[in-house]
């Protein structure tokens, strides 16, 4: 190890515990929808459906979640999270084992996992600006993305060798103890956040009203404008896939739960690549065209993922995932970066929140449009059609000021800078003047 991971304790406990909890929920993204399909006999809908509740949270609570995260401190809002995640995955197999599983029972635990997910994603992206220095965030956000995706291909294929040596129920057993794996590293972070800014000065505003700033800041600034929709056009069309991927690989192309998870591992190093090579592509090429390369070049290769087959056919889902997971991850990290260094400290969990409203507010969408595009065309169909849109949704990047610029920017002008929010540097005690890059996203 070196850099952040051997010299930043608090860090090294963060990423401990995230990564973790990546792994975990890559094995439960592997073991629910195969414990549908394989033990409750889920039709492709159905399964769609599951998938669209573990992000619907998003639309539901997203917006006044990012409220209360400007409002507290983060780190218990994600001790909390990480403890209701961890009960949710441990009832779900002890009522497995008293025979009251039920496709109703996995919803219901997609929906609360959901909840949490919201919460602590939304606690997490303005938790991390206040741990790191400016000149320690695209380190930080590289290790943190890449080690996720390490987890994610780690996961995966422990995830299908679970299910098929204990079956797919006792595989989300694996989660709840990365959940309390996850609580312990958040419990040992010495780190305390001091109060937010103005918090017990002044009369707490309506919610409406700063819901409504968050909002404001998104949709009236041009780079967060155009990454917000970017954003939910994509998940869309990879949720639109992803949620109906275990039907396709196990009925249309005939492929064993084992294999599936083998499949989705290898895939997964596409990640791990995609991590580590943005910052020196970035340096290179700067942060703006870095993200097309990231978010339409790489993307393209989703199209070979409709035309796997069983036997050697097989290795064009490897081969498409890998450049898909590669930019996806990629373009997270320049993202990132990019967020933390341009929004307003005081409406960092607002506007995080604002974005994920819609770019997470689409998953849901994506999960029933690919499930209901199953149900009525065939799975092989229902693949290519939203497979297509993954690079198709790039094209918003191409209409904006990305196409035209070198460098994401760092920060914000006085024109772009919203007159009723607080300077976006003022209450950040990392910042300094540099204009140079930040590679990353949330």
């Amino acid at each position: 190890m070196s850099g952040l991971l051997r010299r930043h304790r608090d860090f090294r406990l963060l990423w401990c515990g995230e990564t973790t909890g990546k792994f975990g929920a890559a094995v439960t993204g592997v073991a629910m929808p195969l414990t549908a399909v394989a033990t409750l006999h889920a039709d492709t809908f159905a399964v769609g459906v599951l998938s669209a509740c573990a992000w619907l949270p998003w639309l539901l609570i997203g917006l006044p979640v990012g409220v209360w995260v400007d409002r507290t401190r983060r780190r218990p809002l994600m001790l909390g999270a990480a403890a209701l995640s961890m009960a949710v995955f441990t009832a779900v197999p002890v009522i497995a084992w008293y025979g009251g599983l039920s496709l109703g029972l996995l919803t219901g635990a997609a929906l609360l996992s959901g909840a949490a997910a919201v919460v602590f994603q939304t606690a997490y992206s303005a938790y991390l600006p206040g741990l790191l220095a400016p000149a320690d965030q695209p380190e930080g956000n590289a290790k943190l993305h890449g080690s996720a995706s390490a987890a994610q291909l780690a996961g995966q294929g422990a995830g299908g060798f679970l299910v098929q040596l204990a079956g797919a129920v006792n595989g989300l057993l694996a989660n709840a103890a990365t959940f309390l794996v996850s609580l312990l590293c958040l419990l040992g972070i010495r780190h305390r956040e001091p109060r937010p800014a103005g918090a017990g000065e002044r009369a707490p505003r309506s919610l409406r009203a700063e819901v409504a700033e968050g909002l404001r800041l998104v949709s009236g600034d041009v780079w967060l404008r155009t990454l917000t929709l970017f954003g939910a056009a994509s998940n869309l069309a990879l949720m639109g896939y992803q949620s109906i991927m275990p039907v396709f690989l196990v009925r249309e192309a005939g492929l064993p739960p084992g294999v599936v998870g083998t499949l989705l591992a290898a895939a997964g190093t596409g990640g791990i690549a995609g991590a580590f090579a943005v910052r020196r592509v970035a340096a290179r090429i700067g942060t703006a065209r870095a993200t097309l390369l990231f978010e339409l070049g790489l993307p393209t290769l989703a199209l070979l993922i409709p035309l796997t087959t069983a036997g050697p056919g097989a290795a064009l889902f490897v081969v498409g995932s890998f450049g898909v997971s590669a930019g996806v991850v990629g373009g997270n990290v320049l993202k990132s970066g990019f967020q933390q260094a341009y929004c307003p400290p005081a409406l960092l969990g607002r506007v995080t929140a604002s974005a994920a409203f819609l770019n997470y507010g689409t998953l849901p969408l994506g999960a029933l449009l690919g499930g209901a595009l199953g149900a009525a065309l065939g799975v092989r169909t229902a693949m290519w059609i939203a497979t297509a849109g993954v690079p198709l949704a790039a094209l918003i990047l191409l209409a904006s000021p990305v196409r035209t610029t070198r460098d994401l920017p760092t920060r914000r002008t006085a024109t772009e800078a919203d007159p009723h929010t607080d300077d976006p540097h003022t209450d950040d005690p990392h910042t300094d003047d540099s204009d140079g890059d930040l590679l990353a996203r949330p």
